[in-house]
This record gives structure tokens, C-alpha cells and sequence, in this order.
């Protein structure tokens, strides 16, 4: 007869379950574990409380018609073998029940472990001496059947359990594993710069959560966005204001600076009037990139006679400026693109190389990719990885400045939906590629 065997779960399980697996599968395969190490549990206690009920049962039964059998044997003399399997020194009858009759005892002797022929025997000693042994068998076929039909419904009940487990786990791991996502997903675009993205959870900020730290995790979430923007945005408005304040005074003292007698002093004072007012404007123009208000006018340019012309305004093919190659080739190939914002970002590409870089300058079109290379000591290495600092030049031996012309290039370059990368040739020298949309 089948019979439920023990079976070994618990931390097997709970370790074979995959790190690599997702929270909504983990969670729903433990659920499942659990309930299956529960359901094993209650089965096999249900299944050896049902076995108890019926090998008492069959026991009292054997037990009862061995009295009758006696009773008989002692009026008679005679084993009465028409209404069950009884014998006196029966040769099939277990050892183990045949010297406990001789001892003196009555006992029975259940075997259920036969799939074939199940049955109990009950005896006790007859007679003096020599005694002999007087013993019923009765069949338990019916009853083993009852047993294995009634493990069949436990084994498809505790399925059943385990499966209702499994499902009910993945739909509210599911629904854990989207608002956990959902809150990746927006952490993400706030590391890249979208500082209006909010989780929005359904339990607005100042309620309480009491257990659910999903919803104090949205919170936490739109806090720290809301906070970071505010920072920023006041740093942001601190910078348009101070380039505002500056711009008044700076314009006079440029006017003032005009009007003195021409002498040595005099370039001096100028030169750094000049600087301070170039200094402003960039940060003026910083200011509106970051505040976003900058709004392109696009329109398709041939690139080729676009870059003649910026190198033209910019000092191209003077003594100490730089070399265009290329534009020929390219008066073929439109670019959607605004023109005045494309010559400022290669312009500001074309003063840091002559800045920081060394000679010579040269500016390649390709396509619709624009390259400024000089053969200085090329990028260095945190300015590759991070991106353009504000008021970083980056390693000393390329010079000095105020850091502002790289961070302009790249936000223009997001406004006109270009793209700035920078790397370093393999034979020395810092590269600046300019990749602009096709028309």
C-alpha cells in the first residue's frame, strides 16, 4: 500500500532557491515551500491518525473472532474454518506471534507493509502441555485500498493548497516587485537629471505607513527628489542672480576702461575687464541651459559650408589658429541643427584645444560627426568618466581657465540634440567629436 513518506524540505529548499532569481519568483517560491513543508506535515499526521483508526479496527475484529473461535474449539474440540481463516499451530503464523502465544499472551500481529496480501492475525495459547496455538487471519484488502485512496486525496488536496500558495504569493510579490521597480525606475531618472520625476505612491507623503515600507520608500524617494531640486534650483538661481548683479557694474567699468590714455596699465585693465565679462556671459548662459529655457531653431545646413563658416568667424587658417579638413566633401551632407548654437559648441571645442591643448588644431568633417584634435596631453582621466566639472580644468599641465567652455559645448549640444564625446588619440592629443542629426 502506498503510504506518505517523510520528506526532507525546509532549508534544502529555501537554499536551492537562486539568488540570481527575481523578488517576485523568490518570494513566490518560498511561499510555496512553506506551505508545501505545512501541507507534508498536517498529511502525514492526518495519514498515521487514519492508519491508527483502522489497524485498531482491524485488531479488535481479529481479537473478537478469536474469542468465537475458542469458544468453539473448547465445545467441539474442532477449528470451525467456514466463516474465517483460523488454525490451530498455523505454519504461516509470524515467529514473533507464535512465541509470544506460547508465553502465555494473547496478542495480535498486524502487516500492512504487503501490497499483496495484507492482513491480522490474532492468537493465544490452547491446552496444557504440550500447548498449542490458536490463531485467526483476517484479509485487510478492503482496508489497505481505503488507505491508498485516502493518501491519493491528500497528496491531491496538499497540491492543490501548495498551488493556491504559489499563486496567491505571485500576485502580491508581483505587485511588491513593480512598486520596487517602479521606484528603480525613477531613482534612475532622477540620477540622470530629471529631477521632476516622482514616485507618486498612492498614500500621500504625510500619512502614516505603519508597515508598509514600500510606501515609505516612495516617500523617501519623493523626498529626496523634491529636496535635490530645490537645492538646485536655488543654486541655479543664486548663479543667474550673481552673473545679473555682475553684468551692470562690469559694463560700466568696460566703458571706463575704454576711455583711459592707451599705456601698458591700460591693456592690463582691459584685458582683465574683458575676462570678467566674458566670465559673466558664461555664466549667464549656464544658467539658462540649466534652467531649460533654451529653445533651438532648427533648420537643415549643408555641414560642410556651415564649418567653413564657423572656422572663418573663429580665426581659422590664420598663423595661430587651426586647420580645417573635410567641408569640401560634405556640402553634400545636411544636418537639422541651429546654427548660431553649433558654432558656439565648436567654438568653445576649438578654444579649449588652443587653450589647453597643443598645436596643431585641426577640425575634420566626417559625415555628420564634426572632430576638433590638438596634439596636447590629450583629456585627463576623470574628465573621460564624469563629464565636464564647472570651474574644473582638469590636470594642470593643460592650463588655465574657468572650466565653463566644455560644460556650455555639452548644453548646447543637448539643446540641438547633439552629442559630445571626448577621448584621447592613440598618438597623443585630446579628441572632441561633435555628432549631429541628419536632416
Amino acid at each position: 500500500m502506498p503510504r506518505l513518506a517523510p520528506t526532507r524540505l525546509g532549508f534544502g529548499i529555501g537554499i536551492g532557491i537562486g539568488l540570481g532569481l527575481g523578488l517576485r519568483w523568490k518570494i513566490t517560491a518560498l511561499l510555496a515551500a512553506g506551505c508545501a513543508v505545512v501541507a507534508v506535515a498536517i498529511g502525514l499526521l492526518v495519514h498515521h491518525a487514519r492508519l491508527d483508526q483502522v489497524s485498531s479496527g482491524a485488531r479488535s475484529g481479529a481479537i473478537a473472532q478469536l474469542v468465537r473461535v475458542r469458544q468453539l474449539y473448547e465445545l467441539t474440540g474442532q477449528v470451525d474454518q467456514s466463516e474465517t481463516d483460523s488454525a490451530l499451530d498455523d505454519p504461516g503464523l509470524p515467529a514473533a506471534l507464535r512465541r509470544a502465544a506460547l508465553a502465555g499472551q494473547r496478542t495480535t500481529y498486524l502487516d500492512m507493509s504487503s501490497d499483496d496480501d495484507p492482513c491480522v492475525w490474532a492468537a493465544r495459547p490452547v491446552g496444557d502441555r504440550p500447548r498449542h496455538v490458536l490463531s485467526v487471519r483476517e484479509p485487510l484488502r478492503e482496508q489497505a485500498a481505503e488507505m491508498a485512496d485516502f493518501d491519493r486525496r491528500l497528496l491531491i488536496s496538499g497540491a492543490v493548497v501548495v498551488g493556491l500558495a504559489a499563486l496567491g504569493g505571485a500576485g502580491l510579490s508581483s505587485r511588491l516587485s513593480r512598486q520596487l521597480r517602479t521606484a528603480a525606475a525613477i531613482a534612475r531618472r532622477i540620477s540622470q537629471g530629471d529631477l521632476d520625476a516622482r514616485i507618486d505612491h498612492p498614500r500621500p507623503p504625510g500619512a502614516r505607513h505603519g508597515k508598509d515600507e514600500v510606501a515609505e520608500l516612495a516617500t523617501a524617494v519623493d523626498t529626496m527628489a523634491a529636496t535635490l531640486q530645490q537645492r538646485l534650483e536655488a543654486e541655479q538661481r543664486f548663479t543667474a542672480d550673481v552673473a545679473h548683479e555682475l553684468r551692470t557694474p562690469l559694463t560700466g567699468l568696460h566703458t571706463a576702461a575704454e576711455l583711459l590714455p592707451a599705456s601698458r596699465p591700460t591693456e592690463l585693465v582691459r584685458d582683465r575687464v574683458r575676462a570678467l565679462h566674458t566670465l559673466t556671459e558664461d555664466l549667464l548662459e549656464v544658467a539658462r541651459l540649466d534652467a531649460e529655457v533654451e529653445k533651438p531653431d532648427l533648420e537643415a545646413h549643408p555641414l560642410g559650408r556651415l564649418v567653413e563658416t564657423i572656422a572663418e568667424r573663429a580665426g581659422g587658417g590664420s598663423g595661430a589658429g587651426f586647420t580645417v579638413r573635410g567641408a569640401e566633401t560634405a556640402y553634400d551632407t545636411f544636418v537639422r541643427t541651429d546654427a548660431r548654437r553649433l558654432e558656439r559648441i565648436l567654438t568653445n571645442l576649438v578654444n579649449n584645444a588652443r587653450k589647453h591643448g597643443g598645436d596643431p588644431v585641426e577640425v575634420e568633417v566626417d559625415g555628420v560627426a564634426v572632430t576638433v584634435r590638438d596634439h596636447g596631453p590629450g583629456f585627463p582621466e576623470h574628465l573621460l568618466q564624469d563629464g565636464p566639472r564647472r570651474f574644473q580644468t582638469g590636470a594642470r599641465e593643460r592650463g588655465q581657465g574657468t572650466g565653463l567652455g566644455l560644460t556650455i559645448a555639452f548644453g548646447q549640444a543637448q539643446v540641438i540634440g547633439a552629442r559630445v564625446d571626448l577621448a584621447n588619440a592613440a598618438d597623443g592629443g585630446a579628441l572632441a567629436v561633435v555628432r549631429l542629426p541628419g536632416a
